[in-house]
């Protein structure tokens, strides 16, 4: 009787290990075939060379190695919110994937500041592979609540005015827009006042005089026709913001992992993917703003190490500022630097001697 009931209860946990098995291979096929619909959000305005040449070819690709199980609608130019807001746009679910740029919401990525570095990067493609890697090793405990798809720190920034600026002593007193991060730091220790304001209030605030001028990079002096009131540059790098695309958690979970594995090689480096704002469109792009009126000036090699110097020392202060807080910065630093010389290009914000084990 008791072998009996041994053998009953034996053949019905084989039938329930059967159809449990069942279940999950089925929802396995279901979870396969499974279709998503991506709501992505980016700040860049809707004509800009970011959503001609970056966004809308990104996404389509994604549509198209999905054979169709991805699909989108893109909300360009601020449609879900302004850019400061972008991050969080992405976090609570209003998009579920997004372009958010870190520096714009100064305090809540500190060690994230370090990809906005004075370096030169002329391509959005480079400065994901920098961003990613640097991302990998230190600033992930920054990013908690979102998955990080990829991140970068933008391609290097200029100085753009109203007057010529052709030596520190030229920058005296004015006032410069700065984009947050780093570069409020530099414009400082040039003898400049940083001010902070939405890119979007640049132009008038230019044409009025309210600012003197601004720092960033060429596809935004594009993007917001910021050539009509700033009609002399100076190429000395200051870096750039710390950007990059993530996507809403749950929206990530929910995701199959075969989807999960094409958004990942295509947005990984979505710059690399759709080849925009390589070197070449970078060039392209310097020509442009030359054809439209602009003065581009090309710093002496004593005069540009006058600014870099400062820009180290500036350094210098951050680290010192982040350490008391407990954050390995300059660690940070130093791995940035030679990360980005491993990549063929050069920080020049970072103390000579750090890199001397110093």
């Amino acid at each position: 009787m008791r072998r009996h009931t041994w053998l009953i209860g034996v053949l019905v946990g084989l039938v329930a290990a059967g159809l449990l098995l069942a279940g999950v291979a089925l929802a396995g096929q279901t979870d396969k075939g499974k279709s998503i619909h991506i709501r992505f959000s980016t700040w860049h305005p809707p004509m800009s060379r970011e959503v001609r040449t970056v966004w809308k070819p990104m996404l389509e690709e994604l549509k198209k190695r999905s054979g169709g199980r991805i699909t989108y609608t893109l909300y360009a130019g601020g449609a879900l919110g302004k850019g400061p807001e972008h991050f969080d746009i992405v976090k609570n679910g209003l998009s579920d994937m997004g372009y958010f740029t870190a520096t714009w919401t100064p305090g809540r990525f500190p060690l994230t500041d370090v990809l906005s570095m004075a370096a030169w990067v002329d391509s959005k493609a480079l400065a994901a592979d920098i961003g990613n890697e640097v991302y990998q090793k230190v600033l992930k405990d920054e990013f908690k609540g979102v998955k990080v798809l990829e991140l970068n720190g933008c391609i290097q920034a200029f100085l753009w005015t109203t007057k010529p600026v052709h030596k520190l002593e030229d920058l005296k007193g004015l006032k410069i827009r700065t984009p947050g991060g780093m570069q409020t730091g530099y414009i400082k220790a040039l003898g400049a006042e940083p001010v902070f304001m939405p890119l979007g209030d640049v132009y008038l605030a230019m044409e009025t005089g309210t600012i003197d001028g601004l720092v960033t990079c060429p596809p935004l002096v594009l993007a917001f026709k910021l050539y009509e009131v700033a009609k002399y540059g100076v190429k000395a790098t200051f870096g750039c913001v710390s950007e990059g695309v993530i996507m809403n958690l749950k929206a990530w979970n929910n995701t199959p992992p075969d989807l999960q594995k094409i958004i990942m090689e295509v947005v990984g480096n979505p710059f690399a993917t759709t080849h925009a704002l390589d070197k070449k469109t970078y060039d392209q792009m310097i020509k442009e703003i030359k054809a439209k009126g602009v003065k581009i000036y090309n710093l002496p090699p004593q005069e540009e190490a006058r600014w870099f110097k400062r820009f180290q020392e500036y350094t210098r202060q951050w680290v010192a500022q982040l350490e008391k807080q407990g954050k390995p910065a300059k660690e940070a630093v130093i791995m940035y630097s030679k990360i980005a010389e491993a990549h063929g290009t050069r920080c020049v914000a970072v103390p000579p001697e750090w890199l001397q084990g110093k």
